[in-house]
């Protein structure tokens, strides 16, 4: 069946892309241009565009034909480009909905027969899916890569070596004694340990990748009328959070995702830490803690006119990833930095106020961003289900290392099996139950 959708976005445009893909996509530009097909494969062309039905101008505008495989999708394929005006589209879908063996695209379907047809793997389906998506410099370099078939070629390299080793294990099988030859262990044993070395490498990422794709989660604490909410303004450099002298004014939590140095951080606002018997304010301090232990950098503000100790809920957060600042000091003469252990990345004399310490708290903070979110030489893991099925390979890979069995017939499932979890990641082996989920991420026409 041919499929067609708008491939560009939806509303007025000065120009509007119609894809279409399958085997009639011949006929459907004979039947809209009205001519013989005479188009040169990847040219585009000038056209008149005529409603097969009742033979009126639709628009005027380009076509371009990519013939199979040697296309996106790997079939053929043909790409509209006309105004963008509600009408004209309108006017466009609604003709070639009237043509036969033709329908509208389901979701992520052009990429879908892109990965049926082997012109991508799933690594790279996802990487499309995320420069899509990609909202920041950073975010973009990352979804490039992965597209590209970076982190692709990676894993199946890893397949590859094991395949190798499986075969020469499949060969002794032939023979008749039950343990495995000596000359077969010296070949297969080596090649087993790099790559769960390489494995255990490549998991030991600190979620990079991960935390490219959804943003750094930094959570801004201290207690009431410390300056949390106008910290929040200051990054966002908008009012998004009411400042008052009133106590516990900030009871739920409040998130702006930021472009910070070219990489997406999520700053997030939360409850003032205090004792107290409401209810409301209760919950938004309970809420206030799990963000704080899912964060990935906390920034504690001290209010330095609060006393000579700060209050201990506030301190209970200082650690490796946490930022600190005291605040209000353009009110006071001298700064007690004693108030701050050595457990924190660094301590900061700020007034949000006047802005003053402001600049180099922050060049810390895009620097923490930054060495959190780093690109490596080998491209990052990504997703979820890319760890969850790494680990399976290497728990498959650390059995077989183990000894725990000798006979050569379960040694070649143990790897088998981990070919089989780095397989489902590239989709070289059946995912029929993940290629649902994946390809439902995409817009219609993609």
């Amino acid at each position: 069946m041919t499929i067609f959708a708008l491939s560009s976005g939806k509303g007025k445009a000065g120009i509007s892309v119609i894809r279409v893909s399958g085997p009639q996509t011949k006929d459907v530009v004979l039947a809209l241009t009205k001519k013989g097909f005479s188009l040169r494969p990847r040219m585009m062309t000038l056209n008149w565009f005529f409603d097969p039905d009742t033979n009126e101008r639709l628009d005027r505008g380009m076509v371009i034909f990519f013939p199979g495989p040697n296309s996106f999708t790997g079939e053929d394929v043909a790409e509209f480009h006309i105004h963008g005006g509600y009408a004209v589209v309108g006017g466009f879908m609604e003709a070639l909905s009237r043509l036969p063996n033709l329908r509208s695209a389901e979701a992520g379907e052009f990429t879908r027969r892109a990965f049926d047809n082997n012109k991508m793997d799933l690594t790279a389906v996802e990487g499309l899916a995320d420069l899509i998506n990609s909202e920041t410099e950073s975010q973009k370099r990352q979804a490039l890569r992965q597209m590209e078939g970076e982190l692709g070629n990676v894993y199946k390299g890893w397949r590859l070596q094991l395949i190798t080793a499986m075969a020469y294990l499949e060969v002794s099988i032939d023979f008749s004694e039950e343990e495995v030859p000596d000359d077969v262990t010296h070949r297969v044993i080596p090649i087993i340990e790099k790559l769960q070395r390489d494995i255990t490498k490549h998991l030991a990422d600190g979620h990079c990748g991960e935390r490219l794709r959804h943003g750094l989660q930094v959570v801004i604490l201290g207690a009431p009328n410390a300056g949390k909410s106008t910290l929040l303004n200051y990054l966002s450099q908008r009012d998004v959070a009411i400042v008052s002298d009133i106590a516990g004014t900030t009871r739920d939590i409040l998130e702006v995702h930021l472009d910070l140095s070219g990489f997406p951080v999520s700053i997030i606002d939360t409850a003032g830490l205090r004792a107290t018997e409401d209810e409301i304010e209760i919950e938004g301090i309970r809420r206030a803690e799990q963000r704080a232990r899912d964060a990935d950098l906390k920034i504690v503000i001290i209010d330095v006119l609060g006393g000579s100790i700060p209050d201990k809920l506030s301190v209970d957060h200082f650690g490796n990833n946490t930022l600190v600042l005291l605040n209000k000091c353009d009110l006071l003469d001298n700064v007690n930095h004693s108030l701050v252990d050595d457990s924190s990345i660094g301590c900061w004399d700020v007034s949000l106020k006047e802005g003053r310490g402001m600049d180099a708290f922050m060049d810390a903070l895009k620097g923490q961003v930054e060495n959190r979110m780093e690109f490596t030489q080998t491209p990052s893991l990504t997703r979820t289900r890319h760890r969850a099925n790494l680990r399976g390979a290497k728990d498959n890979l650390d059995r077989f290392l183990s000894a725990e069995h000798t006979e050569i017939e379960l040694l070649s499932e143990d790897l088998r099996m981990a070919a089989r979890d780095i397989g489902k990641i590239t989709g070289d082996v059946d995912v029929e139950d993940i290629l649902e989920k994946i390809f439902t991420e995409f817009c219609i026409g993609k």
